[in-house]
């Protein structure tokens, strides 16, 4: 079997540039460096296998490189998870565009947020974005120079927790553990928080399942509409 250069240069192109890594945190008081108090990976790919430990913050295939550091965050501000296909990329070079799905973002509270695994439960969900109106969530954070914006909220109590930022591909999700997840942990010191609510927690891995509809779907030939809504996955 021969492939044209043309077509083989085209999918090798999709391939490489179709990664993406949560790599800098933005906040209210300053843009912090590329992988300061986040674990990123020295690979760029995703999960796939969402009973896998490595669900949680990220791992083998691609190991990550602890961080000792810790960056404060005001409860009620937004902050930006900062992507980029590769700890060297910029604004302009995020994730392929022809890779579509939902954008999520969790907590969990911890003890320690630069020894915590981030395995098991105690995570909650405090953003996220799926389709609507022929957009998708990774639409959003592309077209804003990888910028994911997620709002701390004000009721949660003060301490260190770890904020999971994610984002789903959905272009190869026709088949059973077809999607590819893309997540990293930052390490965050919450302040100013009410502590008015206690939120609901689920473990990951453990919060999706393979055939949950928002995993296993054709996007393509069975796009999400008014008729049939995209139900992101997660509690």
């Amino acid at each position: 079997m021969k492939f044209s250069t043309l077509g083989a240069t085209a999918v090798l192109a999709s391939v490489v540039s179709g990664h993406t890594i949560f790599c800098q945190l933005k906040t209210s008081e300053q843009t912090f460096p590329v992988s300061h108090g986040i674990r990123t990976p020295s690979y760029d790919g995703p999960q796939t296998d969402v009973n896998n430990n490595n669900l949680a913050c990220n791992g083998p295939p691609n190991p990550t490189t602890p961080s000792d550091k810790i960056i404060n965050v005001k409860a009620g501000e937004t902050v930006s998870a900062i992507w980029r296909h590769t700890l060297q990329s910029g604004a302009n070079d995020v994730m392929d565009p022809g890779h579509k799905g939902p954008v999520m973002a969790y907590l969990k509270k911890v003890s320690d947020a630069t020894k915590d695994s981030g395995v098991g439960n105690g995570w909650f969900k405090i953003q996220e974005e799926g389709f609507s109106n022929g957009k998708w969530g990774t639409d959003t954070v592309i077209n804003s120079g990888g910028n994911q914006q997620i709002k701390i909220p004000e009721c949660i109590e003060d301490g260190q927790y770890l904020l999971r930022a994610e984002m789903i591909a959905l272009h190869g999700a026709r088949s059973t553990n077809g999607a590819q997840l893309y997540m990293e942990c930052a390490q965050i010191n919450v302040t100013g928080g009410k502590a008015s609510k206690k939120p609901s927690t689920s473990s990951i891995p453990g919060i999706y399942k393979s055939n949950d509809p928002g995993l296993l779907i054709d996007i393509y030939n069975k796009p999400p509409g008014a008729s049939s809504p995209y139900k992101i996955p997660g509690m």
